[in-house]
């Protein structure tokens, strides 16, 4: 490309004298009229980002300028600047580094690709005029420089460079914004990437870490002050103390409910239906003969189709032996001795629990006047029919357990039922009666009862 351009010609010091342009400054003014929108300073000034101060050779008046080439002098004319007398030697208008520039702009390269990368930019970005400074004498017998202008001192030259602009403050974004770096210094390869690298957020502590003062430390006064505040008061001790003691009898009163609504029922059912499989084999078998029984044995098992009860009948009203293993107790003690179903005459008066512990006389308030109730013992089926109900009477109330039992409406003697329970529900205080008379007796060798069949 540099091999048509006049001024190119071969001369006394060859086409790469002083780079590919020949003199010194022409192609650091050509680079400077190229738009750089990274980092360009202000309009009106230029500044070179190859200029290396520190690289400008001291001027020697012993040794000759080189007289300009061809294309120096067709250049300046070609943009209009001033052919004025020879530069003294050794005062170059602006000189570069193009080892600093191949550097910066293209890296490692070989000189011909560096020229030919040179002499493509000087031909797409022309050299704005530059205005001349004050001009100095030029030496006797020196030829004019390509911009005619004469050289200037290198004080002047630095004097003239305009200062790289200060970045102005980006506005606040917010805590964890990061301030604007500074442009990188170097080519424009080093600046795009450093302007990729902006607003990336960098590992660290945040503002308010960084800004928020260390605690200063405490003296032992101070920390003895401290630590007995942070003690509790014996207010709130002795509160939290009566906190966890109704916690933990509400929790006692929980698993007390859970145990006598839920579990005793379970274990009551269980040791009723053993103690039912029990009374069948002994029937079965025929190992016992009638005759008295003794407290908590069961004799006998009663059958309620209507509220689907089935339970064993023991001897006594022992709550832990009878009662509370869910059977029906027989009155078969002291001044509360009842007749057995088996009499020809009298009161045959139970009692069962209504809640808890198998619970088997629960619903007898819903049992109506005709509902059978059946009596099974080792020779017969008795079956009774439900007469009269009293819902509600004192417990300390023995004459409804009579031979006649007062308020049941019977007047004169005969076979009779009475089933006693509590009442109201989940409650001991008082007592709920119900009346039957019997209406049938089967032995077990002509079959079960129509009440037990259907």
């Amino acid at each position: 490309m540099t091999a048509g351009r006049p001024g190119h010609a071969a001369g006394p010091e060859g086409p790469d004298a002083h780079g590919a342009y020949g003199a010194d400054g022409a192609f650091v003014a050509a680079v400077d009229g190229l738009a750089d929108p990274l980092n360009d300073p202000l309009p009106g000034g230029h500044t070179s980002p190859w200029f290396r101060s520190e690289n400008i050779p001291a001027a020697d008046p012993a040794v000759p300028h080189a007289a300009p080439s061809s294309y120096e002098g067709g250049y300046a004319a070609h943009h209009g600047l001033p052919q004025g007398p020879q530069q003294p030697q050794g005062a170059p208008s602006e000189w570069y580094d193009p080892a600093g520039y191949q550097r910066d702009w293209y890296g490692p390269q070989e000189p011909s690709a560096r020229m030919a990368a040179a002499d493509q930019v000087a031909q797409v970005a022309p050299v704005p005029p530059v205005p001349p400074a004050e001009e100095s004498t030029p030496a006797p017998g020196a030829p004019p420089d390509a911009a005619g202008l004469h050289a200037e001192p290198r004080t002047e030259v630095l004097a003239r460079i305009p200062a790289e602009p200060e970045p102005e403050p980006e506005a606040e974004l917010g805590p964890t914004s990061s301030p604007a770096p500074a442009p990188a210094p170097g080519g424009r390869a080093e600046r795009r990437r450093a302007a990729k690298g902006r607003g990336r957020r960098r590992p660290g502590a945040s503002p308010e870490q960084k800004a928020a003062p260390a605690a200063a430390p405490m003296s032992r006064v101070e920390a003895r002050r401290a630590a007995r505040a942070a003690k509790d008061s014996p207010a709130v001790i002795a509160s939290r103390a009566v906190g966890e003691v109704f916690i933990t009898l509400g929790v006692l009163m929980l698993l007390f409910v859970t145990y006598q609504l839920w579990w005793t029922n379970i274990r009551a059912d269980q040791i009723a239906g053993k103690e039912t499989n029990r009374i069948q084999d002994e029937w079965a078998n025929g190992d016992r003969r009638p005759g008295v029984f003794a407290p908590g044995e069961g004799f006998a098992i009663m059958h309620i189709p209507k509220l689907d009860v089935v339970a064993p009948i023991a001897e006594g009203i022992d709550k832990e032996k009878v009662l509370d293993r869910g059977m029906i107790g027989h009155y078969g003690e002291g001044r509360l001795k009842t007749a057995m179903p088996s009499d020809k005459q009298g009161n045959f008066s139970v009692a069962g629990h209504r809640n808890t512990h198998g619970e088997p006389f629960r619903y007898i308030n819903k049992l109506k006047p005709g509902d059978p109730i059946v009596v099974e013992t080792r020779d017969a089926y008795y079956t009774y029919e439900m007469a009269s109900i009293l819902p509600q009477t004192s417990p300390s109330n023995i004459s409804v357990i009579e031979p006649i039992p007062v308020g049941s409406g019977f007047t004169k003697p005969g076979r009779y039922l009475t089933l006693t329970t509590c009442t109201p529900e989940f409650t001991s205080t008082y007592r709920l009666i119900v009346w039957g008379k019997m209406v049938d007796e089967r032995p077990r060798s002509e079959g079960k009862p129509d009440a037990l069949v259907g």
